[in-house]
């Protein structure tokens, strides 16, 4: 039967005017799937639809009709608030509604507004503004939970239950299904999406019971979520029964949870954890001692230590281009090699290059002086236990400064330098750096013991140390004052305390030095680290301040407040910051931040800025460029992850929005030389610890670097920054990577301040030196019971190529120089063509009388243009002519590359490579928790267990320190020795294979001498054709 065709529902509605209530019901029923096709019609009939629900002459079945027929109309009209309330007095009828063909769009519109309002209905409710919910609304949640749970959809019911802050629908779920994933899923969610403080550890207390008992291998792969979530948290008081009840059983799982909470625990939290821990019993105390040990922070950063010294790839040839190139004696250029320098040899130990270059050294003055210095801070960063040794020679001595003119500046870079060394494990020489600040009289010794102090002490919470940094202010020294201001916020991270904040915010507004107001601006900033909505009153304050410098603050505060929320409010606080201030500083401060709102979700940076990076103001592109190197740090965005996701791993490629570095490239050459600067500066945070396999963009960006940084040319600034970059991009011995989250998926607070510090490097060279806080070393360091280091295998389930260091850089090499043609007339060159064809003919005529006379004793000439025949030999090397030419010799077969590598226990393994790593099942340590975050992976088939990207574009973290069960320990180990070399040597790939020495060091001594007599032809030899490969 043909269904017929309406043009007009004046007819079916004229039944809604009829008496009988069988006409009106019959009408509703014909007229809810014409609303569709003739909504505007029956729109000016809507108040006589609203009198037949509310009419009590119609049935309940009818009424419910009515009701449909108006939400309906209500919807197409735009009206989403009535088409729901009507929807919910349907009742049944909406029910059967959503079944309809064609009706999907208008059901998951009101079910979305629903949900919205039952969310604010419930926060309403819990404010005491209403009694109680409307009994029909909760029926439609209610029946959307339950069809969630019966469809399987579970993460959108775990979301709905988290915004209604319905917690019993979360345990319901898990009681249902038992899958931890899911739990780890809403801990995520309520982490990752701006909740309330008060909400998000409630939820977190909540969760944390579900979490069954944690067991040793990969029956528990929610290990780092419990990890995250006691972090977070911030509780000793629930964190320490946690490792005393493992202790017993599974105390290597104990070692691996203690390992774990340094990564990403502040010192006040590790210190209230370690004072938690009993003494133990016989059996038990020296498990609790190793771990009392782990959780000062000094056993995981000796063992980084000792990896970075062995593991050092720096190549000195790039560091002696660029002082080749660089004037010394311009502080600028000075400064930049210093911090190019310290970077690539972060944490190594290794100072080689300076020794091998003192004059060079030799010539920095007053604060390149003090940068240079402190750059020894860098690269001995986490050798604490020989810090005061090295820094010696140059701290204050006899706790008094040298009369020595320009000495300050070297005792203050020391004193710097010392708290860089002793970040994360400080508190051996907190009280050395107070004692000095407190006795010291000059401004820059006080600034570099204030900055040590603060870098050292960082989140101590210390209010002895905020007092006599506050003294320091209180003298108004602008040198002084800047650190101090800075300092005071360090120490006091993340405390949100009200009389700091207030004293500090009176004296920026007392005081006349941009420096001290900027120190202090910024040091309120790191105060309300991560409180949220706590620094929601400071930051209107702060943002509505007629001084830029202190609006400057603001946006800080704003951005580390919400670090890594990717909260939407404050996104769009910032950008509308950024295209609205009169100040350019802080404009170019708004966008800069959103890199530390977004930096848990790096694909989305460069959509959100590629309009930024076109702005007039140069201001504006020069922190777009900031804003993505600090939030795609480490990612190669795009140029390494698309690969690697889309070949590797074989996710969409779609799932990509902007390439950084396609936002990158063209800004190295804009008109302006900081944004090159910038540039310059981002390539070498996103390009760090890319191959040249995986990463299409790195040999191009060294080439550039080398270019710039080679261009006398150039704006200083835009060399300044290509320097940097270099540094950048060979970090730390090209063992680190540069990433705000910690291997548990948490927030990096030592990385995120770092990176804060780095960024006032535009007012403050010396500043830059704290970039080396966001270094996060990359590789697999495996412990026994006994934290020794056994040797064993693992395996790299990719090629080798894939994760390889980049090659050395090869010395440029000396073109040889040739004689330029003489040059000949055209009259000359027409008298020698004459003659030669003259001498042809004469040639020619004696050829044909020989050739008459056929004299068989002649001699046989041979033609210049004809060459040997087949089977005829070679007058010149004697061999038989028909061989095939040097050019058509097959050449040998390439050596396939294998599709995995066995790598060794302390080598490097990099964020991205961290999810293929593999034990073998007949390896003799297998590590207790499981090796990474991310969803496992076959790599054969390239297809992952997970569908979804979001898991795997966050840094989920994994390798770092692993602690090992021994399947078999009656066997005897073999451990690797920690006794590193008194000197570092430079690396490996600077230095020929033994069996090309010969050859190579002869080459090094060629020199071109167009004087020198002309070298004697090599002797005849026959070359061995049958041993050919």
């Amino acid at each position: 039967m043909v269904a017929r065709s309406h043009s007009s529902a004046a007819g079916v509605l004229a039944l809604l005017h009829e008496p009988d209530p069988l006409f009106k019901q019959h009408a509703l029923n014909i007229l809810t799937p014409l609303v569709p096709q003739f909504w505007a019609e029956i729109s000016e009939h809507i108040a006589l639809i609203e009198s037949l629900y509310e009419s009590e002459e119609l049935s309940k079945e009818a009424r419910r009709s009515a009701a449909l027929l108006a939400s309906k109309v209500y919807y197409f009209l735009g009206e989403y608030e009535e088409a729901l309330s009507f929807a919910l007095g349907a009742g049944d009828a909406f029910a059967h509604e959503a079944q309809n063909y064609g009706s999907e769009e208008f059901v998951e519109t009101v079910i979305s507004k629903a949900i919205d309002r039952y969310v604010q209905a419930r926060s309403e409710e819990r404010d005491g503004t209403i009694e109680k919910i409307d009994q029909r609304l909760q029926d439609i949640i209610k029946t959307i939970f339950d069809r969630c749970i019966a469809e399987g959809e579970y993460k959108q019911a775990i979301g709905i239950a988290l915004e209604s802050r319905r917690l019993d629908i979360v345990s319901l779920i898990y009681n249902h299904t038992r899958d931890t994933s899911l739990l780890s899923y809403a801990m995520e969610a309520v982490l990752d999406t701006g909740f309330p403080l008060s909400y998000r550890d409630q939820v977190l207390q909540f969760l944390y019971p579900l979490f069954p008992p944690p067991t040793t291998g990969d029956g528990s792969p929610y290990i780092l979520s419990i990890t995250r979530l006691l972090i977070t948290l911030n509780n000793p008081s629930l964190t320490a029964p946690l490792l005393i009840s493992l202790v017993p059983k599974q105390p290597l799982l104990a070692y691996q949870f203690a390992f774990d909470l340094v990564e990403g625990g502040a010192q006040d939290f590790l210190e209230g954890v370690r004072h938690s821990l009993p003494e133990g019993d016989e059996v038990t105390k020296s498990t609790f001692d190793k771990l009392r040990n782990i959780l000062t922070g000094q056993e995981s950063v000796k063992l980084y230590l000792e990896f970075l010294k062995r593991n050092n790839h720096v190549d000195l040839a790039i560091l002696k281009n660029t002082k080749d190139v660089l004037e010394p004696r311009s502080s600028i250029y000075h400064t930049a090699l210093t911090l190019q320098n310290a970077f690539m040899h972060a944490g190594t130990t290794s100072d080689v290059f300076l020794r091998e270059n003192l004059e060079w050294l030799g010539l920095a003055s007053n604060w390149s002086k003090f940068s240079a210095t402190a750059g020894l801070g860098v690269i001995h960063k986490g050798y604490f236990e020989q810090g005061m040794t090295i820094l010696g020679p140059y701290l204050p001595q006899n706790g008094g400064e040298s009369s020595v003119p320009g000495a300050a500046y070297s005792e203050g870079g020391a004193l710097y330098a010392l708290g860089l060394i002793n970040s994360g494990c400080g508190s051996s020489v907190t009280t050395y750096l107070r004692d000095t600040l407190k006795t010291s009289q000059g401004e820059i010794v006080q600034h570099g013991a204030a900055l040590g102090l603060g870098v050292a002490g960082m989140g101590s919470s210390s209010l002895e140390t905020f007092e006599d940094l506050k003294n320091i202010l209180f003298m108004d020294s602008a040198v002084a004052g800047e650190a101090s201001g800075y300092s005071m916020g360090l120490i006091m991270l993340g405390t949100a305390a009200t009389e700091p904040v207030k004293e500090m915010l009176q004296y920026a507004r007392e005081t006349s030095h941009e420096k001290i107001i900027r120190g202090l601006a910024v040091g309120v900033a790191f105060i309300f680290y991560g409180r949220q909505e706590e620094a929601d009153e400071t930051i209107k304050v702060l943002l509505a301040e007629k001084d830029p410098i202190l609006r400057y603050g603001g946006v800080y505060t704003l951005a580390l407040a919400y670090a890594g929320t990717s909260n939407n409010d404050a996104v769009r606080k910032l950008l509308h910051i950024a295209v609205s201030d009169t100040s350019d500083d802080v404009r170019r401060a708004a966008v800069t931040s959103l890199a530390f709102l977004l930096f848990k979700n790096p694909s989305h940076v460069p959509r959100i800025v590629q309009l930024l990076s076109e702005s007039y103001n140069p201001h504006v592109r020069c922190g777009a460029t900031l804003a993505l190197g600090i939030a795609c740090a480490g990612t190669g965005l795009q140029a390494s992850t698309l690969y690697f996701f889309t070949v590797v791993i074989g996710f969409d490629s779609q799932i990509f929005q902007q390439d950084a570095i396609e936002i990158l490239e063209p800004m190295t050459k804009d008109g302006v030389d900081f944004v090159r600067q910038g540039a310059f500066i981002a390539l070498g945070m996103i390009l760090v610890q890319q191959s040249e396999a995986s990463s299409p963009s790195l040999a191009s960006t060294r080439t550039l670097y080398n270019k710039v940084v080679s261009d006398k040319h150039e704006d200083p600034m835009a060399r300044f920054g290509a320097a940097i970059g270099q540094g950048f991009i060979d970090a730390g011995g090209r063992n680190v990577t540069i990433s705000l989250q910690s291997r548990a998926g948490s927030k990096n607070t030592s990385a995120i301040v770092g990176m804060v510090m780095f960024c006032q490097f535009w007012y403050w060279y010396p500043l830059a030196h704290c970039a080396s806080l966001a270094f996060e070393p990359t590789g697999i360091i495996g412990l026994d019971a006994n934290l020794k280091v056994p040797k064993f295998d693992y395996i790299s389930n990719a090629k080798p190529s894939l994760f390889a260091y980049p090659s050395s850089t090869k010395p440029p090499k000396k073109e040889a120089v040739t004689k330029v043609a003489t040059a000949v007339l055209s009259t000359t060159a027409k008298v020698k063509a004459r003659e030669k064809k003259k001498a042809a003919a004469e040639d020619a005529m004696e050829l044909d009388d020989r050739a008459e006379n056929k004299d068989t004793d002649a001699d046989v000439e041979m033609k210049e243009s004809s060459g040997p025949k087949d089977g005829d030999v070679s007058p010149i090397n004697r061999s038989i002519s028909d061989l095939p030419e040097t050019s058509t010799l097959p050449k040998p077969a390439k050596k396939a590359e294998p599709a995995f590598e066995l790598r060794p226990n302390f080598s490097r393994v990099t964020p991205a490579q961290v999810a293929i790593i593999s034990f073998p099942n007949d390896c003799r340590y297998q590590p207790v928790r499981p090796l990474s975050g991310h969803p496992s992976t076959d790599y054969k088939t390239g297809t992952s267990s997970s569908s979804s990207y979001a898991a795997s574009e966050k840094y989920a973290g994994g390798g770092g320190i692993l602690i090992l069960a021994d399947l078999r320990p009656e066997e005897e180990s073999e451990f690797i020795e920690f006794e590193p070399p008194a000197e570092a040597a430079p690396s490996q790939s600077a230095v020929p294979p033994t069996d090309q020495i010969t050859t190579s060091t002869s080459a090094l001594h060629i020199a071109l001498d167009e004087l020198a007599p002309e070298a004697e032809p090599p002797a005849s030899f026959e070359y061995p054709f049958d041993n050919d490969a």
